[in-house]
């Protein structure tokens, strides 16, 4: 599986959302739109970076940004976790992992020394002509936000 290279159309896709609907990336074509790839709903890194996003959501929609996560949790996993930390902005559920492989965000991981196939943490900006715009692997929880906000040149 390869990563993403800027300048090449995003993958499309429709995943189920919590709370049931189904949400596709062309719903925002014509809109900016990050991506980002987490492992697993409610763990303390997922958790950091999630509300990361949603306290950066304000600023980040006033430069044009939506946001949209997505792990392999079912919907029904998401939906208690935009419940427990009051998140403002979509979670995805890509439970067979398809549109992660598609995005270069699954795949060999390594952790205390073991080695296995898993989500690797990532972050996919989109164009409004639905380009990729910028690509970040194996980012981490913990301040991605922020390098995130500036790399796109936000800083409020």
């Amino acid at each position: 599986m390869s990563r993403l290279e800027i300048g090449v159309p995003a993958p499309a896709f429709t995943l189920p959302a919590a709370g049931g609907d189904a949400v596709s990336l062309s719903d925002y074509l014509g809109r900016k739109v990050i991506v980002y790839f987490y492992p697993k709903a409610s763990t303390p890194g997922c958790t950091t970076q999630a509300c990361d996003f949603r306290d950066s959501l304000e600023s980040l929609s006033a430069h044009g940004y939506s946001v949209l996560g997505v792990s392999p949790d079912s919907a029904e996993a998401l939906e208690k976790f935009i419940g427990t930390q009051n998140l403002t902005f979509p979670l995805l559920s890509d439970e067979d992992h398809a549109v992660a492989e598609r995005y270069g965000a699954w795949g060999e991981k390594k952790n205390y020394g073991k080695t296995y196939t898993g989500l690797i943490r990532s972050t996919i900006v989109v164009n409004e002509d639905g380009l990729v715009e910028m690509a970040q692997y194996n980012v981490r929880a913990k301040g991605h936000v922020a390098k995130l906000r500036r790399d796109l040149g936000i800083d409020s």
